[in-house]
């Protein structure tokens, strides 16, 4: 036997690879020829129940090392290593026994609660919804779906399973309470989801998370002195509690107390407390408006490596680049020649895409053309990358984004980019992003600009701004902040940089191959001259100019990004060149950036 094949499995469930995360499901032992484990199976659970645990251990591992399928071993294993701590292989057996029975909706669950806590949104989402097709009536289907969507930027579909639990339980859960309330505030919402808080705080004053959203929801709505009679509540309850501080602290951030702030981040730590990568991310931030650069640069470096240590994300440099080599292929002048557009509907509100990467200054530009009367906030839509999940479905194709298109060239397919738009359109009313009044309505999904091609064939006559930064500032603020957009690019520096370089190299492809109705707009141009940038916006939007836009910050909406605070004060400048502070430190980087910073004709000095 090869050492490979005796070797036990990376994962730590204490199965042989071959038995565990290398095992071929296609070529397992019939269930007949494995019919006397279950007297085995039997015996591993009742030393479970009873406590006897390695009595368990040992029986699982020796039923599954005949029969790698065994659903009751696998449970039960999985169930140990849960209780050990171990993480990976728990995930790795639970996810094996979705794998063997898709209709398990205890294991179907469990596996989307698992992707969830890790942050993996897509993967948990997938469950979760097979969970309610399974049990369209279980609540606990429900509450992930809402838990998963209000995470994934969709809270008004998370609204929608929330309100389902309640229906099917008929009960004024008070954790449900507090989870519909941080729903409703993502939405902005903010009065209903102050009643909800206040409902549920009363029902169980004792729930920390409930007075934690609470404080934060007042935060966010600037209602600073409500958000600390709050966290006075709270502590007289739960003294010393770490989760109170730091929110403590990101309000007193908020209100320019920076020392005090890190006095309270420092103190909260002792003993075997550590901070989460995104607590170290705060302190960073809070060291950077301090301007103790080198100290907020060492909590930027920790927290990103325990962020990837926590979450197993890195960077998907393959997937990134197949992704656009494949666009860059496929969306060429001679295509574009022949392919159709959409029709263009008069009878709806139509979209002004705002594209950028992430921590560009397309929140700012939102929050700016949303003051508008006639332009509703949308936030960032997630449907430009769902039409392309369902396009291969919806024009009955083979094959994948983006070669799919080529259905458009069939005489039955030659309506297909009007019924894509039509999913976008109806989509956007479903999400509640219209509002009385409004003719047109903003979608800032971060690096849409990847698939501009698309969004140009979907929509010929939007309007595109494209919301420029100097590069070395993006890489500081994207380094400062956590993201998952990007195929995880943000997981490290030097990542960030070469999905940048990728994106901005599509884009200038794009822009080459075929005529789009497109505007670049600098941040830095918006600071210095915010007045002429607003109009010039407007202007190519179509709208005509209203003050209200550049006083943005009075606009009352929640913005649902990291940049929520900075668009509630009038407009600053000290983030601009931000990158000088750290230049010893993004050196790395600068050879990796230099073409698209001298294209863009930004400087380096």
């Amino acid at each position: 036997m090869s050492m490979a094949a005796t070797q036990l499995c990376p994962c730590g469930s204490g199965l042989r690879a071959i038995r565990c995360c290398s095992l071929q499901l296609g070529a397992r032992p019939p269930a007949e020829a494995t019919r006397h484990l279950v007297p085995l199976v039997d015996r591993a659970m009742s030393a479970h129940r009873q406590g006897a645990t390695e009595t368990a251990e040992r029986l699982c591992l020796d039923v599954l090392e005949l029969a790698p399928d065994r659903p009751g071993a696998l449970s039960i294993l999985y169930e140990i290593r849960k209780a050990q701590g171990n993480a990976r292989a728990a995930e790795a057996l639970i996810g094996r026994i979705v794998a063997l029975d898709p209709n398990n909706l205890v294991a179907t669950n469990e596996l989307a609660l698992i992707l969830f806590g890790k942050g993996n949104l897509a993967e948990a989402e997938a469950h979760a919804r097979n969970a309610v097709r399974i049990a369209p009536e279980n609540p606990q289907a429900h509450n992930l779906m809402g838990m998963i969507m209000t995470e994934a930027n969709r809270p008004q579909i998370g609204e929608y399973h929330y309100r389902r639990v309640l229906e099917l339980t008929q009960a004024r859960d008070p954790i449900l309470l507090a989870n519909l309330a941080w729903n409703l505030k993502n939405q902005g919402r903010m009065e209903e989801a102050r009643a909800l808080y206040q409902e549920s705080i009363a029902a169980a004053p004792e729930v920390r998370q409930t007075q934690l959203g609470f404080a934060r929801l007042e935060e966010a709505d600037r209602n600073f002195d409500a958000a600390a009679r709050i966290l006075d509540d709270a502590e007289a309850h739960f003294p010393d509690d770490v989760g109170l501080r730091l929110t403590r602290a990101a309000l007193l951030g908020r209100r320019r107390r920076y020392d005090d702030a890190l006095a309270l981040i420092d103190g909260a730590v002792s003993g075997d407390t550590r901070l989460d990568p995104n607590q170290l991310l705060e302190k960073g931030r809070l060291l950077d408006q301090m301007g103790r650069y080198d100290d907020a640069w060492i909590a930027f470096v920790e927290g990103k490596r325990l962020a990837r240590e926590l979450s197993g994300h890195v960077y998907l440099d393959e997937a990134a680049g197949q992704t656009v080599e494949r666009l860059r292929r496929f969306f060429t002048a001679e295509r574009l020649r022949i392919l159709p557009r959409a029709g263009v509907r008069s009878d709806v509100p139509q979209p002004v895409f705002i594209l950028g990467f992430p921590r560009s200054g397309t929140t700012l530009v939102e929050q700016t053309l949303s003051a508008h009367p006639r332009i509703a906030a949308g936030d960032e839509l997630p449907l430009i990358n769902e039409i392309t999940a369902i396009m291969p479905r919806m024009l009955a194709s083979p094959l994948g984004y983006p070669e799919a298109l080529a259905e458009l060239w069939m005489g039955d397919q030659r309506e297909g980019l009007d019924n894509l738009r039509d999913y976008y359109l109806q989509k956007v009313r479903q999400l509640g992003v219209l509002r009385k009044g409004a003719t047109r309505f903003t979608d800032k999904m971060p690096l849409n600009e990847t698939h501009l091609g698309l969004i140009a064939l979907l929509f010929p006559e939007a309007p595109l701004i494209h919301v420029l930064r100097h590069p070395l500032d993006i890489m500081v603020s994207a380094f400062s902040n956590a993201f998952t957009h990007g195929f995880y690019c943000a997981a490290d520096l030097e990542t960030a940089a070469r999905h940048y370089v990728r994106v901005m190299d599509l884009v200038q492809h794009y822009r080459g191959e075929m005529t789009l109705r497109y505007l670049p707009i600098r941040y830095e141009d918006i600071v210095r001259e915010q007045e002429a940038s607003v109009r010039a916006m407007l202007t190519f939007v179509g709208e005509t100019f209203d003050k209200a836009c550049l006083t943005f910050h009075k606009n009352r909406r929640y913005a649902r990004t990291a940049s929520y605070a900075q668009v509630a004060e009038p407009l600053y400048g000290r983030s601009v060149e931000r990158w000088r502070h750290y230049r010893a430190q993004l050196e790395p980087v600068i050879p990796i950036l230099a073409p698209v910073i001298e294209r863009l004709g930004y400087k380096i000095d």
